[in-house]
């Protein structure tokens, strides 16, 4: 470092404490206070002890005056002020990162509000129960079987372009002939591939049918009790009608009949709903001496006389159950007072998968 020379006249140096002679006053004999850090992080380089500007630790950073002569002098700047410098280096840094994040959380659309997008869905509307029965609709069909005993009424799920129908056996059991009418009205007859008595299942398939829409299969192992779901069936031979509702219990024992004489639903009159066993009681009838029970799904969406067969689909428009048993106040009235009080029952779609290659092949008619 370049000192300027004393003139004549001037103090003379003093000697520094430590040996090196300066052109400036000797700082104070007593020892600088120890730096202070605030509780927000912040060190502070305490003032010197009333010695004016040039005793002490300065306060904070002070101007370097320029030397007689307009000529430039390098000084050291002093810690302290390199110090409040770094901190307020890093409190900008940190206050801008805290900004950036607060800013980012505000931008991002709230997780709980995102739609969930319906399999199949063709419009821009992506979610909801309007979505799910326009994308589902489609593979759903009613179902009417007659025999010599007289005509059931049902509905079905197409699960294969070709015309393969999932449907529950008692809606087709003893059946001559089976006519299925599709979303837009058209009809065609059908024949029985398979059938599970012991799961109340039935694969029925169209003749000649090519193109159609199939259902999305669902799994029903991660169904939730109070998930929301839609019903669509023929009710009382009302094709495509839309009810929706919440899973409202899981694994119900439902025992329903076996036996072909009870598979008989005709809209308007007869005997009504299908005979079923649930806790203990009989609904709907007497579901005589041959009978089999299943694990069902439980739901408050509105079932009625026809909807056996049709589909419970989730969110998604994923089929997670085959309709199969409603209970109804007015059980020992005719079907055309008789109606749902929110307790319907659904074979959990799982089950329809495990059972597809046995129906394929022709099915069983053991209760096992």
């Amino acid at each position: 470092m370049t000192e300027n020379t004393p003139r004549t006249g001037d103090h003379e140096p003093q000697q520094h404490p430590y040996g090196a002679w300066s052109g400036y006053p000797a700082p104070p004999a007593h020892r600088p206070q120890d730096p202070v850090t605030t509780p927000s992080g912040i060190t502070v380089w305490p003032g010197g002890g009333g010695g004016g500007a040039g005793h002490g630790h300065p306060a904070g950073p002070v101007a370097v005056p320029t030397p007689p002569g307009g000529g430039h002098r390098r000084r050291r700047v002093p810690r302290s002020a390199l110090l409040i410098a770094a901190v307020a280096a890093v409190s900008a840094l940190v206050g801008g990162g805290t900004a950036a994040l607060v800013t980012d959380a505000a931008e991002k659309p709230d997780a709980a509000t995102t739609t969930t997008t319906v399999v199949g869905a063709t419009s821009s509307k992506t979610g909801g129960v309007a979505a799910v029965a326009a994308a589902v609709s489609p593979s759903i069909v009613e179902i009417s079987a007659t025999s010599d005993s007289g005509q059931s009424t049902g509905s079905g799920v197409i699960i294969t372009s070709g015309g393969e129908i999932i449907t529950n056996n008692h809606v087709i059991s003893g059946a001559d002939t089976i006519k299925v009418t599709f979303s837009d009205g058209s009809k065609k007859s059908a024949t029985v591939v398979g059938t599970d008595r012991g799961k109340d299942l039935a694969l029925i398939k169209v003749s000649g049918a090519s193109g159609l829409r199939p259902a999305t299969l669902g799994d029903s192992s991660g169904v939730r009790v109070g998930d929301q779901v839609v019903a669509i069936g023929s009710p009382e031979g009302l094709t495509g009608t839309v009810t929706s509702g919440i899973v409202s219990a899981l694994n119900r024992d439902v025992t329903v009949s076996t036996d072909e004489s009870q598979g008989q639903q005709t809209p308007g009159g007869g005997r009504g709903q299908w005979p079923f066993e649930f806790g203990g009681g009989q609904y709907n009838g007497d579901v005589g001496s041959s009978t089999t029970t299943y694990k069902a799904i439980q739901t408050d969406a509105s079932l009625n006389p026809g909807n056996s067969g049709g589909a419970l689909i989730n969110m998604k428009g994923q089929i997670i159950g085959i309709n199969s048993a409603m209970y109804s106040s007015a059980s020992d009235q005719s079907s055309s007072s008789a109606g749902s009080i929110g307790l319907g029952f659904s074979i959990p779609i799982n089950t329809v998968k495990a059972d597809l290659d046995n129906l394929r092949a022709g099915g069983s008619d053991s209760n096992a």
